[in-house]
């Protein structure tokens, strides 16, 4: 037997294509149309004959604000247009589940069955990084100001939003 479509496609592959779009994490068109192997034209053109399969939560096109947002994320010889002549389409979890009833190829089921893993994956590792908070906050509550210093750098681990850290050092005062 051929080697199967799940072993060309890497998991960061993938994972590289998710953004987090509206608070959502989407998948774009352009992206979905190389995964599946189609062009992006045909994907929409999917997408469109079968517009009531896709209602707002599964898929919606980037304003003008998001795809500015988006491309500043790229460099690139042409920042203008970046080869898009219309607003890429944003596919969330439910949307590109969505996209496997409409598109029958053997690669799309397999690519469609990775995405919908990787997400899913994505989710419980959110979850678990909820529920460690919460296990943290509650100890700290529990044990008062003894461990105050320990709960504040587990916080500051666990938070995404680090700072940078401070120098060390002898630093020479100012004249």
């Amino acid at each position: 037997m051929e080697k199967s479509t799940i072993d060309i496609i890497s998991i960061t592959e993938i994972k590289e294509r998710i953004y987090f779009i509206r608070g959502q994490k989407v998948m774009l068109d352009r992206d979905l149309a190389v995964l599946y192997g189609v062009s992006t034209k045909s994907l929409k053109q999917s997408v469109k004959r079968n517009i009531e399969r896709f209602p707002e939560d599964f898929m919606f096109e980037l304003n003008n604000e998001e795809l500015g947002d988006w491309r500043s994320q790229f460099v690139t010889s042409n920042p203008d247009k970046m080869g898009l002549r219309h607003a890429p389409m944003a596919f969330t979890e439910h949307g590109v589940a969505m996209l496997s009833s409409i598109l029958k190829s053997k690669r799309a089921i397999h690519v469609n069955i990775q995405i919908i893993r990787i997400f899913t994956k994505l989710r419980e590792l959110i979850s678990e990084n909820e529920d460690l908070k919460r296990k943290i906050e509650a100890l700290e509550n529990r044990y008062d100001g003894q461990f105050k210093i320990v709960f504040d750098a587990i916080r500051r681990l666990t938070n995404n939003d680090e700072s940078p850290p401070s120098e060390i050092g002898f630093k020479k005062p100012p004249r």
